[in-house]
């Protein structure tokens, strides 16, 4: 080995060793080691204020937590496995669940690792690996289906885990999710005030629960109002764009066009929007479109239209706090959180 080579090696072992550690943040705030440990932890039997004066110093310090002799000398990772799928409804679904999240986690030494989560047949095969290597503390996904393998076999393994949607298991569980139902009756609703007779809306996959639940909530809607709601069949959020765009042409080159439209997310609205613009339809004219509105992205939609909010940072939020409760053992009929829409709001200019 060259000199070189020599110097570069002892250059690293120094910087290592100068890193500061449990025991360096435990001299300088004149505790235990374990106090210190502790404190970092979030453990309720350290006083708060002793916690937060140590997290202070532990900041000032730059101390960063050896996850790898957490996990030798615990047995926890300190991690948190978020299963995302690489599609979605919402443009900005990533940015916000993930920012509500991580203030919901702010101070408690979690971190999240984040992982593709496949759509195909086999939705198992990752949650399994997280579980036979111990990758995680707790596995948080979206998504979720009626009858979810992901959630049975968790359950099986008393795996800690949160659903962001329901299952249809008559076995409890963790879980947040957005009340469907009401959105798309508040949705058509909207749109009958308008004078709309029929309603198109591009329904999610009816495997999923949410899908389940729209098309649920919109079954009720149309046997109150009397009026017609068309869910193209051979589409659904997750086929390619210019087939939703093709489709909604297609039952516009009909005698009996929809003259209003639900906008199950983001994607969907800018889709319809675009496709209503083509055919030289005017938004608040020849049709009204209502959408869910899960960020600022939905005020810079033109022509505006009307909005329901779903608030996923809170939704990310919720989870947080969701996931913390199951870990510490907390009763799972607390730990089911059901987020209600909010509007329908004009968007103003």
């Amino acid at each position: 080995m060259s000199r070189k080579n020599l110097g570069t090696k002892a250059d690293s072992v120094g910087a290592a060793q100068s890193r500061p550690t449990l025991r360096t943040v435990a001299a300088e705030a004149g505790v235990a080691v374990t106090t210190v440990s502790r404190a970092l932890a979030d453990d309720p039997r350290i006083a708060e204020s002793t916690r937060k004066r140590i997290a202070e110093i532990a900041r000032k310090l730059g101390y960063v937590p050896n996850r790898a002799a957490q996990r030798l000398r615990t047995g926890r990772t300190r991690v948190i496995s978020l299963l995302l799928n690489p599609r979605h409804e919402f443009l900005s679904f990533t940015s916000e669940f993930l920012g509500g999240m991580y203030e919901g986690l702010s101070g408690t030494g979690y971190a999240i690792n984040i992982t593709a989560d496949s759509l195909g047949d086999d939705r198992l095969e990752t949650i399994r690996s997280i579980r036979r290597h111990s990758l995680a503390d707790a596995i948080v996904f979206t998504r979720t289906e009626c009858f979810d393998d992901r959630a049975r076999y968790l359950l099986e393994h008393d795996f800690p885990f949160v659903t962001h949607g329901r299952t249809d298991f008559m076995t409890p569980h963790p879980f947040v999710d957005f009340d469907n139902e009401a959105f798309v009756r508040m949705g058509i609703a909207r749109l009958v005030e308008k004078g709309r007779k029929h309603i198109c809306i591009v329904m999610p996959n009816e495997k999923y629960t949410f899908g389940q639940h729209l098309r649920f909530g919109a079954r009720q809607a149309a046997t109150a109002h009397g009026m017609r709601v068309t869910i193209p069949e051979d589409v659904d959020l997750d086929s390619e764009p210019d087939e939703i765009a093709a489709t909604l042409r297609a039952l516009h080159a009909g005698s009996d066009a929809p003259d209003g439209y639900v906008c199950v997310g983001e994607v969907s609205a800018l889709i319809t929007l675009a496709f209503l613009s083509d055919m030289g339809l005017t938004q608040g004219v020849d049709v009204d479109v209502v959408a869910k509105r899960a960020s600022p992205i939905s005020n810079h939609f033109r022509p505006r239209i009307e909005t329901i909010d779903e608030d996923l940072r809170a939704t990310g939020r919720a989870m947080a706090k969701v996931l913390l409760g199951r870990m510490s053992g907390a009763p799972v009929e607390d730990l089911q959180v059901l987020l209600q829409p909010e509007g329908p709001f004009a968007i103003s200019s």
